[in-house]
């Protein structure tokens, strides 16, 4: 490493230790809003205890989207090396409940370190992870620095980057280029997501792209039967559209398009999953200042006929409420969020709606979109002109839903060739 590369790295650092007090306030600010955000501190630091003997792989996992991506690989990688502990890390409270729900005790979970120096070093002291595998875009200096220091092989898996995050990393110009000197392999999801890699410095002997390990999809066998049931208290005989994974300003439009669709379709219930559980009150308080009908999922609410809104205000019910819903908008879309995965409504048949924003996905929304799986609108107007459609036109809802499941299908594949990858990087 050159001298300069080491001043830049000294300077992350330090900066680091310099802004560790706004830090800590932010992460007061987000436990006042949400509680769970308050526990398990000490975590954060590197400080927690791990008395496991067996070698360790780590998994890291920011949040709930990729805790469920990463789920089927974790799960292999059990299999496959029966003798590793699998220590699996989120950065939210949402996804560290995603990951004790999934796996219980069969892992080790805890929450990833802060980027500066002794964190880092006092997480991997305790752990001594023989691999590191890092879900998506989750890349941190430090993190990446110490690994490499140590000889341990880190894989960037199920690799994206969109066109704005690319940007980001350029600004951050010799940084960017010396984390990505630390990787290992990067497991990009399609050849735009290479392409926007290898621009900011990553070497073709790095770079595997193996399309996304989301389409890897494998349903719950109990998720048909939970799907009839709950369809059944939300009403066999009611239409439904479901706003998945909703963020602020998203649900408001949402009901304004309720309201209007009320005129036509008659029996219309929106049944609404905002993304963060730390929202959730405010949602409910949005719909009752809107003079509509409430039933809360959490309270066991009835939905009777005369109920507007279903609130899905619990955790890992999301691929229920997909189940028991007729048409899909996947929320993250009408603002500036970027999207969320649309490949689980997709695999069960129901056709999907999205906004004009999502870059978080863009190759695989290109591709659906092109299917004729998901419709992409403009605005809430052009959203309800889909809506009101698919509920009207039974020969377009059957095309949307087939096309999907096809897509899903088609590319398969991903996480066989990862988990090859990993285990290359192992043997090495």
């Amino acid at each position: 490493m050159s001298l300069k590369a080491k001043s830049v790295w000294a300077l992350y650092s330090v900066l680091w230790y310099l802004i560790l007090p706004f830090v800590l306030l932010r992460l007061a600010y987000r436990a006042w809003k949400a509680p769970e955000y308050g526990k398990r501190i000490l975590e954060r630091f590197g400080l927690f205890r791990y008395e496991e003997t067996k070698e360790a792989i780590w998994v890291h996992a920011v949040s709930v989207g990729e805790t469920l991506a990463a789920a089927p690989l974790i799960k292999l990688l059990q299999q496959k090396y029966p003798e590793c502990q699998i220590v699996v890390t989120t950065m939210t409270p949402t996804g560290s409940e995603r990951v004790n729900a999934l796996f219980g005790d069969s892992v080790f979970h805890v929450y990833a370190p802060y980027d500066f120096p002794l964190a880092v070093k006092s997480f991997y002291r305790r752990v001594r992870p023989k691999a590191v595998v890092i879900m998506e875009t989750e890349l941190w200096p430090n993190t990446l620095r110490i690994a490499k220091e140590q000889d341990i092989p880190v894989i960037l898996a199920n690799a994206r980057l969109s066109e704005r995050s690319a940007a980001g990393y350029q600004k951050a110009g010799m940084i960017a280029q010396e984390m990505l000197s630390c990787l290992s392999l990067v497991a990009a999801q399609n050849e735009i997501d290479g392409d926007r890699f290898r621009s900011l410095g990553l070497t073709q002997d790095q770079l595997y792209v193996t399309g996304s390990i989301k389409f890897d999809i494998q349903m719950p066998e109990s998720l048909t039967e939970q799907g009839y049931e709950l369809r059944r208290l939300l009403g066999n005989d009611r239409d439904i559209l479901i706003g998945a994974s909703t963020h602020e300003g998203e649900e408001s439009q949402l009901l304004d398009l309720y309201q209007q669709l009320k005129r036509v379709i008659p029996d219309l219930l929106l049944v609404l999953v905002p993304r963060h559980p730390e929202r959730f009150r405010s949602v409910s308080q949005l719909v009752s200042r809107r003079g509509l009908t409430l039933a809360r999922r959490s309270k066991g609410d009835s939905c009777l006929p005369e109920t507007d809104v279903y609130l899905g205000d619990t955790m890992g019910e999301l691929l229920v409420m997909y189940q028991a819903s007729d048409v899909v908008f996947v929320g993250g879309s009408l603002v500036e969020h970027g999207g969320h995965n649309p490949m689980e409504p997709a695999a069960l048949a129901k056709p999907i709606l999205t906004g004009p924003h999502t870059f978080n996905f863009d190759e695989i929304m290109k591709m659906m979109v092109d299917a004729g799986s998901v419709q992409k609108i403009q605005n809430s107007i052009e959203l309800m002109s889909g809506v009101e459609r698919l509920f009207s036109d039974a020969e377009l809802y059957q095309k949307m839903s087939k096309s999907g499941i096809d897509v899903v299908k088609k590319n398969q594949g991903a996480l066989k060739y990862l988990l090859e990858l990993i285990d290359n990087e192992l043997k090495r």
